[in-house]
Parts: structure tokens; C-alpha cells; sequence
């Protein structure tokens, strides 16, 4: 189906392949360099990735008063019964060195003095949160880790508009297809191992957070390559994603809330304690969930996030990226309360991957958002990601090396060409309104219905097909295991199961050679 397609280039092959260049696609390639040639894929440009609008911070157990077995506890209380407790020690046990580590290479966190500034955030038991330049966290760490492996003679870097499906030979991957800017051919691109760092799949949804690249192309080419996915259902939604008409849903930090921000609704009354003891530092599926609770029962399309009283100067100088956005779109936060709605954010779940990211397909391994490593559970404690994908990325980068110098299975090729017969937008308003922050078993079982009787057909290829088709893998993925778990657990909440149940305290499985939802 790919014949006439692919097209190839004088140099295709390289030691190691690394789709993604944001955090942890950086780390591994850092780490690669060592033992062997690699090359670094970004879709669309190496600046857009979910890492550059991290604003939030990262977590590590650095501070005085912290220890690194508090962070794990925290990390484990937030995952409500499902985090894999090695993958949480490996987390914040390998944290502290990684953070200094980069700091080593560059990165710039916030400072008083000589003293790095720790913040806290919610569900965080002490100040844990590094912040670079306020709200510009994951930029700055990017820039270091980028920084550092373009000066290594063996990374190389390109720009795709996507990439679209992995080779693989004989049960192993052995390569990837790169769709070209011109969206009108492919390039064939063959490595002795591939590493999927492609970030988040948030514009599966109607309401996001996450830059228009994130649209699960990780997550679905792995699944058409044979991965097994895990514990997909599980989606954070932010609960405060900026609501002005004409602004993009521009995320309004929590670390907002962490510096004493109020939320109230539209009668300027505070609401959070009719639902959490914690009230603003509630977790944030809870914080969601009493939003749209509060919507509901005013019959208001959105809650405000009021800022007004901190000191002048204060947010400007705090968090800049923030307040000049904001100020953009004509919004004074030091005098305006921000209207605000929650948006999908982060996958806790994605492609299944054992400690050192391997994947059950030889040679093809995930680290990061794309990854469903155990780390996060039901419910990512904030502020884990970024550290996820920096000592996930190194983890993965080391166990690649196994591969270096030993030539991948010669005759690969792609899945077939076969695209979804479905309306994009109308797509995501489905996930947003069947599949979203509150859901419920009949709702969720006409969408498989209707997922499942979508027409495949073949279509001359580009950029928008091939998102539309990840995005209809993935939210049939996020369907089918929502359904079958009939419970409610961190972010999954389902009206109709409410409570918790033990039966359902493991993994959720699927993959293209089984294909019915296990746990385990």
C-alpha cells in the first residue's frame, strides 16, 4: 500500500531513532550518543513539543526540610492504587542527581540568592517544585538538554511534518516512516532501535491544553505496530485552562493556586471547600470534577481563578509567561479574576513499557508522556512529568545501547494506508462530551459503537489524515478501556461506578493481537 509512497534518501539508516524532541527524547539521544549514530525527529519544529509548555515546574526531593521517600509517598497517594511502586522509586530515587545533572549542563532554575527556590503544589507534602524563569519550566530544561546534544558530533536532527508508522521485520521494528513537510511522500528511516517520545495525545479532545502536535501519534502507531497499550482511560483534566473567546486554551498553572489563588464562581463566592478539605490544593481530578460540579449547579460556562490579591508586581515578576499572555488576549490578572475551564492535559497511561522503557515489540521502546511506565498510576502527582521524562529518557537511552551495532531485519514495512471516514472536530467534541471528565457506561458504549462502525478507506496521505487516524485510534482505545472499567479511580471517574473497587486495582491491557481489555 506503501509502494510509490516512500521515497528514500541517501542516508536512511541510523544506529538509534528517536521520534520526539522534547525532554525525554533529548535525554535518550544524550545518553545514545555513546554507542552509536542517532537521529532526532521532531514533528514540525524542534521548539514545538508538550516539554516547552510545561509551566508548571518539576518535582525532586532536594530541599532541606524534604526527603525522597516523601516524594514517594506523595507520588503514590496521588496515584490512587496504581502506580507501580518500583517505577515510583526509580522516579524519585534517580531525581535528585538527574536534576543536578542538568544543572550541570545549564539549566537555569529559579534562585534567591544561591539558593534554588522550591514551591509547592497540590498534593505535594513540602516544597519540591523547581521553577525556571517563573512559569517557563520545561522551556528551559528543553534548552539545556538541547543545548548539550547538539554538541555532540553523533545526534542529528531533523523536521518532519509527522511520523507516521514504524517498520518492522519479522516481530521487530526496524525503523519508521516520516511524512515530509510537503505532506506528499514519505521517507523510510531504518535504526537497530527506535525510541517513541512522542508527548501527549490531549487534542484527541476538544478542550486542551497541549500544542497542536499532540494528537497521540505515539500511542497509535505503536498500537498498529503490535504494542500493547495500558491504563489509556486514565486522562488528566487541568482544571484551569484560560476561557476568554479568541485565546487558545492557554494553561493557567497550579502553581497559581500554589501561591494562594482563589477560586470563585461566577457570584464571587469560593466554592472549592463544598468539595475538598484541601479546597484549592485538592488533587486535580477532584478540583476538574467540582468545577464542572459548580458549572452545573449555576448553570455558568465557567469558574474565575482570582489573583487580585496579590502584592502589585508580584505575578508579573512570578509568572511572567502567564501575565503576559494574559495581558495579550486583555486580561489583567492583578486586576481581573481569569475565567477558566478545565481542558484535557497529560496521559497518565500510553504504550506499556517496563522499567528501562522496553515495550513487548523488540527493539521498540517509549519514554515520557507516550509511555505508560507504572510512575503515575491513576493520577500524576504534579510536577512528575518533566522529571519522568528526564530520568525515564536516560533509563531508555542506556537500555537501547544493548542494540548498538546489530542491524535490524531487513524487509520492513508499514501497516496498510487506511484512513477513518470522520469529521475531525466533530471527533473531538465526541471525546469531550462522551469520554471526558465525567463519564458513564451507556454514553461510553455508544461511542465504541459508533468508533467501531467508522469506514476505513484509502486516501492520498498527509499531515491532517494521518492525525485524524491517531486520534480516532486513541479514542477508541480511551473508550473501550474506560468502559470495561467499571469503577471510579483518580482521573477516570465514571457517574454510574462512583466508588472504588479492589477488583480493578491493576493495569488495563489492549493491543492489536489481543484485542480485548485485560488487567493485570
Amino acid at each position: 500500500m506503501y509502494h510509490g509512497y516512500i521515497t528514500s534518501t541517501p542516508e536512511t539508516h541510523y544506529d538509534f531513532l528517536v521520534v520526539g524532541a522534547g525532554v525525554a527524547g533529548l535525554r535518550a539521544a544524550i545518553e545514545l550518543a555513546e554507542a552509536g549514530r542517532v537521529l532526532v525527529v521532531a514533528k514540525d519544529s524542534l521548539q514545538e513539543s508538550s516539554s516547552e509548555y510545561a509551566q508548571g515546574g518539576i518535582a525532586v526531593a532536594l530541599s532541606d526540610d524534604d526527603e525522597v521517600a516523601l516524594h514517594e509517598r506523595d507520588t503514590l497517594a496521588a496515584g490512587d492504587g496504581l502506580c507501580d511502586p518500583d517505577a515510583v522509586r526509580a522516579l524519585v530515587g534517580e531525581g535528585p542527581a538527574a536534576i543536578e545533572q542538568l544543572i550541570e549542563w545549564g539549566a537555569e532554575f529559579d534562585r534567591e540568592g544561591a539558593r534554588l527556590v522550591f514551591a509547592r503544589e497540590g498534593a505535594h507534602s513540602r516544597n519540591r517544585v523547581l521553577h525556571a524563569r517563573g512559569d517557563s519550566t520545561g522551556s528551559e530544561i528543553a534548552r539545556a538538554l538541547y543545548h548539550k546534544a547538539a554538541s555532540l558530533e553523533r545526534i542529528q536532527f531533523r523536521s518532519f511534518a509527522a511520523v507516521t508508522d514504524l517498520l518492522v521485520a519479522d516481530g521487530e521494528v526496524a525503523g519508521a516512516v516520516a511524512c515530509d513537510a510537503s505532506a506528499r511522500h514519505a521517507v523510510a528511516i531504518g535504526a537497530s532501535a527506535v525510541l517513541l517520545a512522542t508527548g501527549g495525545l490531549g487534542c484527541v479532545y476538544l478542550e486542551t491544553t497541549n500544542p497542536d502536535v499532540a494528537t497521540g501519534d505515539g500511542v497509535a502507531s505503536g498500537w498498529r505496530a503490535g504494542a500493547e497499550i495500558s491504563d489509556i482511560e486514565f486522562v488528566q483534566f487541568h482544571p484551569t485552562a484560560l476561557f476568554l473567546e479568541g485565546a487558545p486554551r492557554f494553561l493557567l498553572s497550579e502553581a497559581l493556586r500554589g501561591e494562594g489563588a482563589y477560586l470563585r464562581n461566577a457570584q464571587g463566592e469560593r466554592f472549592m471547600k463544598r468539595y475538598h478539605a484541601l479546597e484549592e490544593l485538592a488533587p486535580r481530578d477532584v478540583v476538574s470534577r467540582a468545577i464542572v460540579g459548580e458549572m452545573r449547579r449555576t448553570g455558568a460556562p465557567c469558574m474565575y481563578l482570582d489573583l487580585t490579591h496579590f502584592a502589585p508586581g508580584f505575578l508579573a515578576r512570578r509568572f511572567p509567561r502567564i501575565y503576559e499572555t494574559c495581558c495579550k488576549y486583555g486580561l489583567d490578572l492583578a486586576a481581573q479574576p481569569a475565567p477558566v475551564h478545565p481542558a484535557a492535559h497529560y496521559a497518565m497511561g500510553g504504550v506499556r513499557t517496563d522499567l528501562d522503557c522496553r515495550t513487548n515489540v523488540a527493539r521498540l521502546f517509549a519514554a515520557g508522556e507516550v509511555a505508560s511506565t507504572g510512575v503515575h498510576g491513576a493520577n500524576r502527582l504534579a510536577s512528575n512529568s518533566l522529571l519522568e521524562g528526564v530520568v525515564f529518557g536516560a533509563r531508555a537511552g542506556r537500555a537501547m545501547r544493548e542494540w548498538s551495532g546489530k542491524a535490524p531485519s531487513s524487509g520492513a514495512s508499514p501497516p496498510d494506508l487506511l484512513f477513518p471516514e470522520a469529521d475531525g472536530t466533530q471527533l473531538r467534541r465526541l471525546a469531550w462530551e462522551k469520554c471526558g471528565i465525567l463519564r458513564e457506561g451507556v454514553e461510553l458504549e455508544g461511542l465504541c459503537q459508533r468508533l467501531a462502525a467508522t469506514r476505513w478507506v484509502q486516501a492520498t496521505p498527509g499531515r491532517e489524515l494521518h492525525e485524524l487516524r491517531s486520534r480516532h485510534i486513541v479514542l477508541e482505545l480511551i473508550a473501550r478501556c474506560a468502559l470495561v472499567r467499571r469503577e471510579s479511580r483518580g482521573a477516570h471517574y465514571r457517574a454510574d461506578y462512583p466508588e472504588k473497587r479492589p477488583e480493578f486495582q491493576k493495569h488495563s491491557v489492549i493491543s492489536l493481537t489481543h484485542d480485548e481489555v485485560s488487567f493485570c
